[in-house]
């Protein structure tokens, strides 16, 4: 395992742009790197069970694994469909969406794969991107373009939808559209009490910016878009929340002044920042007491132990 090059306590790479992250700040804990080599990795999910981290690395067409206990890593699925997110259903069946076959599927315990769903109305999804489930067994997932205008993340391929956010009920395969008119919509995930959405949108322009929805009519809508946050010069990703509703979000452009995590209160107002190396695409808790976060970047991976826990929906 390599450490990035620090020997202070704490870490210089764990930034405080606001007090009220010093309380999130452990002084004696440094940001690791876990694991390096891939392309782009994505859509890390923690496995408390099997004590384990499972991602994705999209160019090539895998899913990895790193084993908590050896530090191994190894080839998790290959081929992966170009997997992109991941994340856990309430039964702790991995939920994945696959650009090359533009559809997200769930992984049974005995590793066949279930299609929950490819198409809308008749239409095959564009690439699906990343997924959240809800406490009431509901999959969400966003639907941009990434996968399908190169044959980088997947094969080039035409466009049949619009760019939506959907919800889908895996029991009886009810699928509606929760939100639209977004460019490029991307990573999302839920506050703690579910009563809002966030979700990003990584086309918009001059700037990538970040809403929150009100979750509404028995969790089954949305209403109520407000910008939260304007990502101005710096692109987000994924992201995730704490218990306490903050905002961990994967963040970078290709400098050393925003590449990395940037973390934001309830309220939208920026209050740490995780330097690194590379552009953090996506990220999750995890770790024995989910105080560890696990930061899918570029062609790495890395970890930061933090004092504070992922929200259980993480």
């Amino acid at each position: 395992m390599w450490t990035l090059p620090t020997s202070r306590y704490p870490d210089p790479a764990v930034q405080v742009l606001d007090d009220s992250f010093l309380k999130l700040r452990l002084r004696t804990a440094a940001v690791e790197r876990l694991a390096t080599g891939f392309r782009w990795a994505e859509g890390p999910v923690w496995f408390g069970d099997q004590r384990c981290l499972i991602w994705s690395d999209i160019p090539n067409n895998q899913m990895l694994r790193w084993d908590e206990q050896t530090g191994a890593v190894s080839v998790f699925r290959k081929p992966s469909h170009y997997a992109n997110g991941n994340t856990r259903d309430r039964q702790g069946r991995l939920i994945t969406c696959e650009h090359e076959t533009r559809r997200v599927t769930r992984t049974e315990y005995d590793g066949s794969i279930t299609v929950l769903a490819d198409r809308f109305e008749g239409k095959r999804f564009n690439s699906p991107n990343d997924v959240v489930v809800k406490s009431d067994g509901t999959v969400w997932f966003t639907d941009p373009i990434f996968g399908v205008n190169s044959n980088y993340e997947s094969r080039k391929s035409t466009s049949e939808l619009p760019q939506h956010v959907y919800r889908l009920v895996p029991a009886t395969g009810d699928l509606t559209v929760v939100a639209e008119g977004l460019l490029g919509p991307n990573g999302l995930c839920f506050s703690p009490d579910e009563s809002r959405l966030y979700i990003v949108e990584s086309l918009a322009a001059p700037n990538r910016l970040i809403h929150a929805y009100d979750v509404v009519k028995d969790g089954k809508a949305l209403a109520n878009k407000t910008m939260l946050i304007d990502c101005g010069a710096g692109t987000s990703d994924g992201l995730r929340c704490d218990t306490a509703g903050n905002l961990w979000c994967g963040w970078g452009m290709g400098s050393d002044a925003l590449d990395g995590v940037m973390v934001f209160n309830p309220d939208g107002r920026a209050i740490g920042r995780i330097a690194l190396p590379e552009r953090c695409a996506n990220l999750c808790f995890g770790g024995e007491m989910r105080n560890r976060l696990f930061m899918a970047s570029s062609q790495s991976l890395y970890a930061l132990y933090v004092d504070t826990q992922g929200a259980t929906l993480s």
